[in-house]
Order: C-alpha cells, then structure tokens, then sequence
C-alpha cells in the first residue's frame, strides 16, 4: 500500500510562521510534523509515499530528498498552485497507482496512530468471501475523533453500516481526522490539475452508502495557529486531546 501526505497548503493562520516554512516543516517535539507520519508510515510497513507541495515546496523536496534517510521512497507531485485536496490527490493518481491508498494532512499531529491498521480496511469481499458490487462496496474509509472545540458539530454520522452526513437518534457525530483510505476510482470525476475540495467528494459517496470509518481516540491534534503549536512544544505541561 502506497501513502500520499498532503503538503501544499498555504497555512494562512499560522502566519508569520509560514511566511518563511512550509506549514509541515514546523517542528513539534523537536521533529517536523510531516516527518511524525512518515516515520510511523515505515514503522507500519509502509514505505512508498508520495507529498504534493506548493508554497515553498523547494524547501520540501530538500529536507526530506528521496526519503532513504527515514528508510522510505518519497516521490513527489508538485502543483503550480495549490489544487485542494481533492485536487491534489487527482492529479497525484499515476504515482499512487491503482490499488487503495492512504492519504494524511501533514499539518495534523498525531504521534501515536498505527498505520498498518488501514492495510485492509477496504476489503473487497464481505465477510462471507462474496465480492462486493462495484456500486456497493466502500470507496473510502476515514478515520473520526471527538469533536475538537473548533469544530464541534463534527462532519459524519457513525454508524453499523458506515457513515452518514445526518447522524440518527441515539448516533454519534464525529469529525474527520484528515487520514483516510481511498480507491482511486473515487477521483475519476476530477481533470488533472483542477481545483477540487474533498468534503463535497465524501459527502456525495456518504449518501451513497459508499462510506466507512471509525473513531480514532489516540492523541490527536490539527495545528491550526501559532498558539496551538507553542502550546504543543511546552515542556511538562499536559496536553488536552481535541
């Protein structure tokens, strides 16, 4: 399985920072937010990954190189500016290839997540060994975390069947952590180089039936402001999970 980090990203709200770094170039703990995943990524057996970069994307390309320093292979897909998400996953697909793929926002933080959990998470056989229609069967898989202060409707329904964009009665409400596993088949509608969000893209597949997940309760951060990334690099002071 191949993993794509999302780093093109202008990160407006963590200016003056960003004026002169990359967003996942800033550190946390001593070590640069990107480089937190592709760690675990490898620790978990995952060693083919693949950045897009825009703003200050050179600089990128020169911390990390061709990825042998962490025991990876990195390539890269490098945008003119940058396309949002789903638009970067679309026009990165000949380098992620035709089976399902990870994909994680390099500006999250989250030390603790095991990767090899996602290996088979879109599983193309029911639990009897029957193959799943191809309109049937899940074309993503999220991983969900309690709603953080900022965003505290959260984003899906989780459910026995899935995902929903209206949760039920009784249901719980869970907010997208920004890692997930795609079929590409999902980006299909997107012209290479076209500016696509990936919310409207998930939200369509929800309605379908066509989306998986589950919470993921480990330590897990979306480092949005300054403020927020002090607070993350202050010594012996315990740290709220979002």
């Amino acid at each position: 399985m191949k993993a794509m980090l999302l780093a093109a990203g202008r990160g407006e709200r963590m200016r003056p920072l960003t004026d002169t770094c990359p967003k996942p170039l800033l550190k946390v703990r001593g070590r640069p937010l990107i480089v937190w995943h592709i760690l675990n990524l490898v620790k978990a057996g995952i060693t083919e990954i693949i950045i897009n970069h825009a703003h200050l994307g050179y600089m990128i390309v020169e911390a990390l190189g061709d990825g042998s320093q962490f025991g990876a292979s990195i390539s890269y897909s490098a945008e003119e500016t940058a396309l949002e998400t789903a638009g970067g996953i679309a026009k990165a697909l000949p380098l992620l290839g035709e089976a399902p793929f990870i994909v994680i926002s390099s500006d999250i933080y989250t030390p603790h997540f095991n990767f090899a959990e996602c290996l088979n998470t879109l599983e193309d056989n029911d639990m009897w060994g029957n193959p799943h229609p191809a309109d049937k069967r899940d074309v993503a898989w999220l991983y969900l975390v309690k709603n953080p202060s900022f965003h505290p409707e959260g984003d899906f329904g989780l459910n026995l069947m899935g995902l929903s964009n209206e949760a039920k009665p009784g249901e719980p409400r869970l907010t997208f952590g920004n890692i997930g596993v795609y079929r590409p088949e999902m980006f299909s509608s997107i012209q290479t180089g076209e500016h696509a969000k990936l919310g409207p893209l998930l939200r369509k597949f929800a309605d379908r039936g066509q989306l998986g997940g589950e919470q993921y309760s480990g330590e897990w951060h979306n480092i949005g402001t300054p403020e927020q990334l002090a607070a993350l690099n202050a010594p012996l002071r315990p740290l709220p999970i979002n």
